[in-house]
């Protein structure tokens, strides 16, 4: 049996080699390519796959935005998450997103395949050595509110963008933005992102 399996990767030249090492695999056809967040639920829907193999950071909607998005209206797609951020932190936020596998892109080719393989097959795919470093990380102490307000700043947006953004006031954004530096026992704002970033929390 063929597995359909959709790639989402905005970086052309990595697309093209994910698409063609999975085309080397005879019970693999990779039915659609993305390019983006935004284009993947459409995609999925419209190309009936199976898996969607998906960059963790792509413009539009993040890779786990769309994962929980895919999780949610087409649970029948299994989800494959790519990054090359190895973090415990970000292994958590994946699982917590419901995907079905998390690899590292460094990983050897032949992983690739059989990780879709293994989620289409109904398995959970996630390397061992991260998987048991993330039961050894401290939860991140920030709620998902503040961890987009977070993000969103990360991104190099003022205070009256962010607060437009996520339907806030600017006084608001500002008070979750004091929390968080004094939850994460940062600097300042900066120090915040550097240790998020670092944990793999956004």
């Amino acid at each position: 049996m063929v597995i359909r399996v959709l790639v989402a990767e905005d970086m052309h030249i990595v697309r093209g080699a994910l698409v063609a090492l999975l085309r080397l695999e005879p019970d693999i056809e990779v039915v659609s390519e993305v390019a983006s967040g935004d284009e993947i639920l459409t995609a999925a829907r419209t190309s009936r796959v199976q898996v969607a193999v998906i960059d963790i950071d792509l413009p539009g909607k993040d890779g786990l935005t769309a994962a929980t998005e895919l999780h949610e209206q087409l649970p029948e797609v299994r989800t494959l998450i790519l990054t090359s951020l190895g973090k415990p932190g970000t292994l958590r936020r994946a699982l917590a997103a419901k995907v079905n596998g998390f690899l590292l892109k460094d990983a050897p080719a032949e992983k690739l395949a059989n990780a879709v393989r293994g989620v289409a097959a109904g398995r959970r795919m996630v390397d061992g050595d991260l998987a048991l470093a993330a039961w050894d990380t401290v939860d991140c102490p920030l709620t998902p509110r503040e961890i987009d307000v977070l993000r969103l700043t990360a991104e190099g947006r003022d205070t009256l963008e962010v607060a437009a953004k996520a339907f806030l006031s600017t006084g608001t954004v500002r008070n979750y933005l004091t929390t968080i530096v004094s939850k994460l026992n940062a600097r300042n704002r900066v120090d915040a992102i550097r240790i998020a970033r670092e944990s793999g929390w956004i």
